[in-house]
């Protein structure tokens, strides 16, 4: 049975903030929604509300992009110098890091995430992606072409490209990493010149209004960054469909995605979308096994499983299979349940009524087929959103658990003996997101990699991200890379000039 840690006291400041009704950052100003309606923000540890901010709509979205466009076209971001656009990308990391403790505790409070983790991980990788993109500012650049028009030998031309802005861009974020997402999305696209219109998730939108502070607090030109919390069938749609967005950029749930291609296609305005996984996690019987069973666990429950890349599909070669098993089953069991702000937690709820139900339900659906819990399989608590950790075996390719995103802390696992066999039944899903490999035979190791359709594969180790790697997926785990020069990319057009001499 997993421990219980108990509560902590939320600082004064992050106090203050959750009893000021969140409004809209819209041309630099914090205004009610033009319905002036609020919604409330739970906390997912026992159902209670922490806050009320602004429900935006179509009105608010109009406003907002109409700021944007008017920063993108006329303001001051539309003649601002790279180098002053890093410098205000560097303050704001700064900022991020000198108010890191705010922000892990709304963090914390808002996903149900352990405090240690939002600080560690969501907070300091945040402030990072802004020092990262500060350095690109300076450094997107287009090329000289020599160029020949064979029925004109005797011209002569100077032909160039240049790398420019897309423009007014719409992202939208999921609420897993609310703040690490708010990041990624908005340092390259600041970088690169645009202006945004960000949509963070109903369920979390704390820090991304406190971000939002910070961002005119940096001295952030007014309408660069607008910020409208809201529904997703409400103000997201709008924003997905909006004409004056020239992009939209989406992180969620590949249905959600689907529907915003839909959106976007009316008008062919750019998309990319970093989508969901089934990643599988793979075993072999000379991998060292204390990293790779702690690594297997932490795969699938780091976060509460609510990763889009998590190893939720684990493969173990059968001569290991039951030890394997064993122990990253301990390894589940170890883990403390209990509020993100309570000391010693390893595991905090998911983060909403709803998520609990897809959860446990994908958890039934797995027992009706035949599966089997070496541990957890059920809600924990009576309180809040918590589910156990859980491992199943007895499962195959067949059964929902294996081949749908239940996005919480379940595993399958399954046995398999050599690598050709591994290969193809890795590949056996719609999704191409995150693979891992656990072996100390470097050829083997190479070789599964190069055959793996994923867009990130990890061998002896997981969940490690950095600014510079570019991560997104095949199939339907996306379009498009986040991170990495590759998603400056995502927010720049191609130009080409050519003079005759």
């Amino acid at each position: 049975m997993c421990a219980v840690a108990t509560e902590a006291v939320i600082d004064s400041r992050v106090q203050q903030f959750l009893n000021t009704p969140g409004k809209l950052l819209i041309d630099g100003r914090w205004v009610h929604a033009a319905s002036g309606q609020t919604f409330a923000v739970l906390n997912p540890a026992d159902g209670s509300t922490l806050a009320h901010v602004a429900a935006g709509e179509k009105e608010d979205i109009d406003r907002a992009v109409r700021a944007a466009r008017d920063a993108f076209e006329r303001g001051p971001w539309h003649t601002m110098q790279p180098a002053v656009r890093a410098k205000l990308l560097w303050r704001l990391a700064d900022l991020i890091d000198e108010h890191a403790d705010e922000l892990a505790q709304l963090e914390s409070l808002d996903n149900g995430k352990p405090l240690s983790i939002a600080k560690i991980a969501d907070v300091s990788l945040a402030s990072e992606q802004f020092r990262y993109y500060a350095g690109w500012t300076t450094k997107i650049l287009g090329d000289t072409i020599p160029i020949g028009v064979p029925f004109l030998p005797d011209a002569q031309f100077h032909a160039f490209s240049l790398r420019e802005p897309i423009g007014v861009v719409g992202q939208i974020i999921p609420w897993n990493f609310p703040l690490l997402m708010a990041a990624w999305k908005l340092a390259p696209a600041l970088a690169a010149g645009c202006t945004v219109v960000l949509k963070p998730a109903e369920q979390t939108p704390l820090s991304a209004l406190r971000l939002g502070e910070l961002i005119c607090e940096a001295g952030f030109p007014n309408g660069a960054v607008n910020i409208v919390t809201g529904f997703g069938e409400t103000a997201g749609a709008a924003l997905s469909a909006h004409p004056g967005i020239d992009k939209i950029a989406f992180t969620g749930s590949t249905e959600v995605g689907k529907l915003i291609v839909q959106a976007a296609a009316k008008d062919l305005k750019k998309v990319t979308l970093e989508l969901g996984g089934k990643s599988p996690n793979v075993v072999f019987a000379d991998a060292d096994m204390a990293s790779a069973i702690g690594g297997a666990a932490s795969a699938i429950f780091f976060n509460h499983g609510q990763c889009c890349c998590a190893g939720s599909r684990l493969y173990i070669e059968q001569s290991i299979f039951d030890r394997v098993i064993e122990g990253v089953a301990d390894e589940a069991k170890k883990i403390k349940i209990g509020p993100g702000m309570a000391a010693g937690t390893q595991m905090g709820p998911l983060v909403s009524d709803e998520q609990l139900a897809r959860v446990t339900g994908y958890i039934e659906a797995g027992f009706a087929e035949g599966a089997e819990a070496v541990c957890g399989g059920k809600r924990h608590g009576a309180k809040g959103y918590f589910v156990e950790p859980t491992v199943l075996i007895k499962t195959n390719a067949k059964m929902k658990v294996v081949q749908e995103e239940i996005f919480g802390p379940v595993v399958t696992a399954m046995p398999f003996k050599d690598l050709d066999e591994i290969a193809a039944v890795a590949n056996d899903t719609v999704y191409g997101l995150a693979a891992g490999i656990w072996t100390q035979d470097i050829s083997k190791a190479h070789r599964l990699a190069k055959q793996l359709r994923a867009g990130t594969v990890w061998v002896n180790c997981y969940n490690v991200f950095d600014a510079a790697m570019p991560f997104g997926g095949y199939k339907q785990s996306g379009w498009g890379r986040e991170m990495g020069f590759q998603a400056l990319n995502n927010y720049l057009e191609t130009k080409s000039v050519c003079v005759q001499l």
